[in-house]
């Protein structure tokens, strides 16, 4: 795929950051959900590629914009896959809490795994780690093999785990280890990839989240030449019936998916922007006379590169960008 793409993407990530941004701390998760997805949705618009939403808002029923199966962007053939999670961390930015992101992810056509709407169970590690890790080996011998890798003792391992009582068991022996925890309520697309990146104090993360933001921080990872595995993990009758529409019969679901069953290839990118303050990204800030600022990454497999971008905008220039901000005034 082109290298343009890059540059592309990032714009994307960005003009859906400054629309859902305005959200930050009213209280209103549907509303800077919306504004996102319209912002993605409207900024791909200009993307000189054709692909088909494999990780989106949902089914045809369930989301009018971004949903899975839409093709978007310019061209006539599909050539690429894409994912999409418009607003990682709804109700962060609700409650105006850090970590909250836009990010959007694209591989060659068949590249990008098409999962399924349930949980997954998920470890993801930097370069450092990359193929230390099993997912069906204890919590102890994972913190092990990750100490090794990263020359650490395991009481200095920040282990990130989402903040779920379906976790206290992880929980419980991480503590029994001696690693350290650092605790999240939402976004894991965020946290799986603060585990690239020695400046965010973060070495692995474990638990069980979303299986289709686990393609994205998979996609994400295999930019930076990490690792992440998962399972998916039905954890409601509607979940496990949605996996078998899918073809997801009990022995597939019992199958480890390692970085090439969900992101396979060696062209993809991924942009991510961030909207409120985080770890890895800093978020939306918008100045007086029609000016806001920007942080985000992007990021190639094929060539390792890895950018961060801050940029200004100019509120009023930018024709998508007016249209949004009067919707979602």
């Amino acid at each position: 795929m082109d290298r343009d793409l890059a540059l592309s993407l990032v714009r994307v990530t960005e003009i859906a950051a400054l629309a859902s941004g305005r959200y930050m701390g009213r209280g209103d998760a549907v509303g800077a959900d919306q504004a996102a997805v319209d912002g993605m949705r409207a900024s791909f618009n200009l993307v000189n590629t054709r692909g088909k939403v494999v990780i989106g808002e949902g089914e045809l029923d369930e989301a009018p914009m971004l949903y899975i199966g839409e093709e978007i962007g310019r061209g006539m053939d599909i050539k690429a896959d894409i994912a999409v999670d418009p607003l990682d961390g709804t109700s962060l930015v609700a409650k105006g809490l850090p970590n909250a992101i836009s990010v959007i992810a694209m591989a060659p056509r068949g590249c990008l795994l098409n999962a399924p709407d349930t949980y997954m169970k998920k470890i993801a590690v930097g370069p450092k780690a990359a193929g230390k890790v099993d997912i069906d080996k204890p919590v102890k011998e994972n913190l092990v093999a990750v100490a090794e890798a990263l020359n650490k003792d395991i009481s200095d391992l920040t282990v990130i785990i989402q903040d779920r009582e379906r976790h206290d068991e992880i929980i419980e022996e991480v503590r029994r280890a001696g690693a350290r925890i650092k605790l999240f309520g939402e976004g894991d697309v965020a946290a799986a990839i603060a585990t690239a990146f020695p400046d965010t104090g973060v070495d692995i993360l474990m638990g069980i989240g979303g299986a289709p933001e686990g393609v994205i921080a998979a996609a994400a990872l295999k930019c930076m030449g990490g690792d992440f595995q998962g399972k998916l993990y039905p954890m409601s009758d509607k979940e496990k019936v949605r996996c078998s529409g899918m073809g997801w019969t009990e022995d597939k679901l019992e199958k480890v998916l390692t970085m090439d069953d969900l992101a396979k290839g060696n062209d993809i990118f991924f942009a991510a922007t961030g909207i409120s303050d985080g770890d890895l990204l800093k978020g939306v800030v918008y100045y007086g006379d029609n000016m806001a600022q920007t942080h985000s990454v992007v990021m190639r497999s094929k060539t390792g590169t890895i950018r961060f971008i801050e940029a200004r905008h100019r509120l009023d220039k930018n024709d998508i960008l007016k249209e949004l901000l009067k919707k979602h005034s």
